[in-house]
């Protein structure tokens, strides 16, 4: 009987220890438990350990680190026809823990659902051109439409990044013949401010050499000995104006001087014999 009663008791302080088991919980310093008792919200609790009454009670932890998540590639068509496939990127935490367990179901699936609707709505409004150019625009416009839907659900959208854009073919190949035309039109345009510099200095130069005529010619013999180094080229050297204008200026002098008369007999004797011999 003493023996019957001994293992009554034993069972009866076994069973205490497993419900006093039972009821202990431990929350993580990033968690807090969502506690139901009898189907009615306590609250949320933690971190810590802290005791749960058993068979009546329920808990949900939630956790509170910051979850990134990958929307998948989605086919959008801009505003301006283009279709394309762009991949986002998703950081949200929960900041109202009761909230993410009572208002929704699965916060996690809700938060990836509305960041794939609204990032399929809000790159259908845009061009092409605004989401390669102003992206931060766009990533700040779908953190702040995503963040509107999930604040009833006690999650925050701290931030939303479009990882990836995903052009067709054909246009890929427009892009790059618009930037190669642009790459010419710009360096025409720097050739053709060359030639206008370049243009201007010869202008100036001709200004000053035109005022010194020596410097003129001095110019062309520096030119001719910068052209002599290469031995492999035939240079012809044209006889410069300047030297010849001499010459002509004595001929035609000379041709101005009037014709003597022919001489007589006894000065023609006389010039004969102050001739030297051999000279006739």
């Amino acid at each position: 009987m003493i023996l019957l009663i001994l293992l009554v008791l034993a069972a009866i302080v076994l069973l205490l220890v497993i419900v006093v088991l039972s009821a202990i919980r431990i929350v993580q310093q990033y968690e807090r438990g969502v506690i139901f008792v009898l189907g009615r919200l306590t609250g949320a609790k933690g971190p810590g350990l802290f005791l749960v009454p058993p068979f009546i009670s329920r808990m949900s932890k939630v956790d509170l680190r910051i979850v990134t998540h990958t929307v998948p590639p989605q086919e959008v068509i801009s505003r301006d026809n283009v279709t394309i496939k762009v991949t986002a990127v998703l950081y949200f935490s929960v900041v109202d823990p009761v909230a993410a367990v009572i208002n929704v179901v699965d916060f996690n699936q809700a938060t990836t659902q509305i960041g794939q609707t609204t990032l399929r709505n809000v790159l259908g409004q845009s061009e092409l051109d605004e989401l390669l150019v102003d992206r931060n625009k766009i990533n700040r416009n779908l953190q702040v439409i995503i963040d509107e839907h999930t604040s009833r659900w006690g999650v925050k959208v701290s931030a939303v990044e479009i990882k990836d854009v995903e052009l067709p073919a054909t246009m890929q190949r427009a892009m790059a013949k618009q930037a190669e035309a642009e790459r010419e039109k710009r360096a025409k345009i720097i050739h053709a401010q060359g030639e206008l510099q370049a243009s201007t200095q010869l202008t100036q130069a001709a200004g000053i050499l035109g005022s010194q005529p020596a410097s003129m010619q001095l110019r062309y013999l520096q030119t001719l000995t910068e052209v002599a180094v290469e031995k492999n080229s035939t240079i012809l050297f044209p006889f410069p104006m300047d030297v010849i204008v001499p010459f002509m200026q004595m001929l035609q002098h000379q041709a101005s001087v009037p014709i003597h008369e022919p001489l007589n007999g006894s000065e023609r004797k006389e010039s004969d014999r102050a001739m030297p011999v051999g000279a006739k």
